[in-house]
């Protein structure tokens, strides 16, 4: 199937030819034209598989379908909710692609900026809005957005949204739209609480699954390395020399351990650079923009500021500290092998962390391959110790073996008490 295929409007056909696309990925090809038909739908696919272009295409038909582009509207007629900038900055600039030809128009809003730019864009009017949940309720509530007009509703990446706590956010927004829409929901992952979220929000939904819910995509090989927690950090630098020698993008579980990994690899002459909450919008900017142009081969992420992160021929990702939550670890390596492209996911594992790995390794349903021919190795991860349970500060006493019967048990020395 190509493109052609899709009955796409020529604006619209001439825009997806001109971005170099010929046939659809699986949920495009299956998305769009359920889509384009008004219904409903619940999307399970994890990153990588062109979920963007599943509904950004089919939104843009309907919206220049149903209005005339020329005659300006400062309604806004579509919304799309994703957890964060990163992301909604990267939705929105599919939809400038997808749309050029349409003169349809849209805008993204997030926040850790000023709003003064985006409430004048709001102003002017746009037909598609991409927001972050909190930003969106801001501006909400100040007055500059009107939700009763909405004709399409798209909540993006809901899994990550209802990890980061933005539960309690999606249900006001959900409250300030009309009842009347077409709504689509898209998830990596398919929890029972996502179900639960799915079930309250869509009507007689299609649902298309692409992968069985997380899965690893085929093109990234994938490999583990046992080390001790103090070697931890040679081990990084030895792989950044010698193995992820191209664009890398480097996983820590917090945002202070990204700091940490940045100052210990411009000790070692790596320069990298953090992305993380905590960093200003514009410093996340640069850094991002450094990373995608190449400027800066190493990039150190939290999985939160990462989700949006999409880097055409990404080499290379590194666990350096193992996620607790499983699922993490598939949208960590998904930022790799994208489109049918190759890539190759390193992990950095010690003892400490070997319980969190087996759950990986139980969830994704496979053995990584571990890698023992490298400078920093320890024992094999069968022989790491368990736990060991504190000592007890009181001797152990032996059990005391007593008669059951009444007139042996000891006399209470002071009756009353």
């Amino acid at each position: 199937m190509t493109f052609e295929n899709l009955n796409l409007s020529p604006a619209l056909l001439k825009a997806v030819t001109s971005e170099g696309y010929t046939n659809p990925t699986p949920i495009q090809q299956q998305a769009i034209p359920i889509v384009m038909k008004g219904r409903d739908l619940l999307g399970c696919a994890q990153t990588g598989t062109g979920k963007t272009a599943a509904f950004a295409i089919p939104i843009l038909q309907i919206l220049e379908k149903s209005s005339q582009p020329n005659q300006r509207n400062k309604a806004i007629r579509a919304l799309i909710v994703t957890p964060t900038r990163e992301l909604a900055i990267q939705i929105a600039d599919s939809f400038s692609a997808y749309g050029k030809f349409t003169g349809l128009t849209n805008t993204v809003i997030f926040g850790g900026v000023k709003q003064h730019q985006q409430t004048i864009a709001l102003r002017k009017g746009v037909d598609v809005l991409i927001a972050t949940p909190g930003r969106l309720l801001d501006l909400a509530n100040q007055g500059y957005i009107n939700m009763k007009t909405l004709e399409v509703f798209v909540l993006d990446e809901a899994d990550r949204m209802l990890d980061m706590g933005f539960i309690h956010d999606v249900k006001k927004i959900i409250s300030l739209l009309p009842a009347k829409r077409q709504t689509l929901l898209f998830s990596a992952t398919m929890p029972p609480d996502i179900v639960d979220l799915a079930n309250s929000l869509l009507k007689e939904p299609q649902r298309v699954d692409i992968t069985p819910p997380s899965s690893t995509a085929v093109t990234v090989q994938q490999s583990v390395y046992f080390t001790e927690k103090k070697d931890k950090n040679d081990l990084l630098v030895y792989l950044l020399e010698k193995e992820a020698k191209d664009s890398t993008l480097v996983f820590t579980r917090t945002k202070h351990g990204a700091d940490k990994v940045v100052k210990i690899l411009a000790r070692n002459n790596i320069q990298a650079q953090a992305i993380h909450g905590n960093k200003s919008q514009n410093a996340r900017q640069n850094a991002l923009s450094n990373f995608k142009s190449g400027k800066t081969r190493v990039l150190i992420a939290t999985d939160i500021a990462a989700r949006g992160i999409d880097v055409d021929g990404l080499s290379h990702v590194i666990n350096f500290e193992i996620p607790n939550i499983s699922e993490t670890y598939v949208h960590r390596i998904g930022r790799t092998g994208r489109a049918g492209a190759a890539g190759k996911a390193l992990s950095i594992c010690t003892s400490e962390e070997y319980k969190d790995w087996k759950n990986i390794e139980k969830l994704i349903g496979q053995s990584v391959p571990v890698i023992k021919d490298h400078p920093y190795p320890t024992s094999h991860p069968s022989s790491f110790p368990a736990p060991s349970k504190p000592a007890s500060t009181h001797a152990q006493k032996k059990p005391v073996h007593r008669n059951k019967s009444r007139r042996n048990y000891p006399r209470n020395p002071n009756p009353k008490a």
